[in-house]
């Protein structure tokens, strides 16, 4: 294809600030408290029984809707969580990853002209799959400090065009929860107009100070509409692994499956033959996930306690919001090259994930890391 006629499809879209950020933080040798990604070891026997599912000669294609095994195990998880029933073999579906769980999501449901609403700050994979899938994005802002949706604005976003919403919770970068009316809400406004739901729920087992999530799974007539994403990445510590899935209801999981097929037509066998067994015999692991990452969580704050940054509320998953305002009135962006380069603690700034920035002064840190590097992070930073 020659230049002439080459016309990009995402023209807007750079380099993720992930990778951004973690680029420098390498060159720079700094701190990374930015990309979200587990600092410690996944569990030993997770480990264990992926090198015996290799060793054991289990290294050909899975079936591509996934292993029977995981299929079931994933329904039984389901089950004990949330108190729901579904039928594995029908309404699971094993993807690499829940990013690619999402494009597929998304890429079943939007067509040409159809407009999907989403919440920023948003998980930058959303928009760029509904423009490949020809749609258009309808962004709503959460402000600052608790980030609350505003149902009343959500409704007059609505029109003939609206196919779907997608919604995270816990909510990466806010670390905020949708609660009871909240889903309520939702749901009144996806049966009333008829609409569909992507519901990003990677971060499901990871809510603190005794809150529940309110998966879509705890709303069956919401359920009826929506595609559930979940991470294994998230829940066992292996986010390289790159292992997710997608439960829908059996016609919307048969449409999935027809564009799953031809993006990957199956995820590695031999992690999922090992999370199969994982979900088994070590049911207690996911039960202790809140507890793990709420320590972590507190140690970050108390460290941070005598700093001159707000730290704004964490309801679930593993990041922490804080408010720079008091430091710097340089941008989220300048602001966090700054720190990762001159301070060497590399995070996130949040204005990458709007489409308008607001007027805030917000970065986000990730504290899934040793107690160790908190510490050491959470010390330079209270110097500023």
């Amino acid at each position: 294809m020659s230049a002439s006629n080459f016309r990009s499809k995402l023209p807007n879209v750079g380099t993720t600030i992930f990778t951004e950020m973690s680029g420098l933080a390498i060159k720079t040798g700094a701190i990374n408290l930015s990309q979200g990604f587990p600092e410690f070891e996944m569990p030993s026997f997770l480990k264990d029984v992926v090198n015996k599912a290799i060793t054991q000669g289990k290294n050909q294609y899975s079936p591509a809707d996934g292993n029977p095994d995981l299929q079931e195990q994933i329904a039984r998880l389901i089950e004990r969580q949330y108190d729901y029933s579904i039928e594995a073999k029908k309404m699971v579906t094993v993807t690499s990853g829940a990013t690619e769980a999402l494009f597929v999501a998304i890429n079943t449901l939007v067509a040409a002209g159809d407009e999907v609403i989403i919440f920023d700050p948003a998980y930058d994979s959303y928009e760029p799959a509904i423009e490949l899938a020809g749609g258009k994005c309808v962004h709503i802002p959460l402000l600052a400090p608790d980030y609350k949706v505003n149902w009343e604005q959500v409704k007059g976003a609505i029109n003939s065009n609206t196919k779907a919403i997608i919604i995270n919770s816990p909510h990466n970068p806010t670390g905020t929860l949708l609660n009871k009316d909240d889903m309520l809400s939702l749901q009144e406004i996806v049966l009333s107009n008829q609409l569909y739901l992507i519901s990003d729920e990677v971060y499901e087992f990871i809510t603190f100070d005794n809150q529940q999530h309110e998966s879509v799974y705890r709303y069956p007539d919401l359920f009826k509409r929506s595609f559930v994403i979940s991470s294994f990445g998230k829940t066992f510590h292996c986010t390289g692994w790159k292992m997710g899935y997608c439960v829908a209801p059996e016609p919307l999981a048969a449409e999935f499956r027809k564009v799953h097929q031809f993006v990957t037509f199956c995820s590695p066998t031999p992690f999922q033959v090992g999370i199969a067994q994982m979900l088994e015999n070590n049911t207690q692991h996911i039960l202790e996930l809140p507890e793990f990452y709420q320590e972590k969580r507190d140690i970050l704050t108390k460290a941070l306690v005598n700093s001159r940054f707000k730290i704004l509320p964490c309801q679930g998953t593993y990041f922490l919001l804080l408010d720079y305002g008091d430091i710097s009135d340089k941008r989220d962006r300048d602001f966090c090259n700054w720190l990762t380069i001159e301070k060497g603690v590399a995070t996130i700034p949040l204005s990458p994930f709007y489409q308008t920035t607001p007027d805030s002064k917000v970065i986000r840190l990730c504290f899934a890391k040793r107690e160790d590097t908190l510490i050491r992070a959470a010390e330079i930073l209270s110097e500023l």
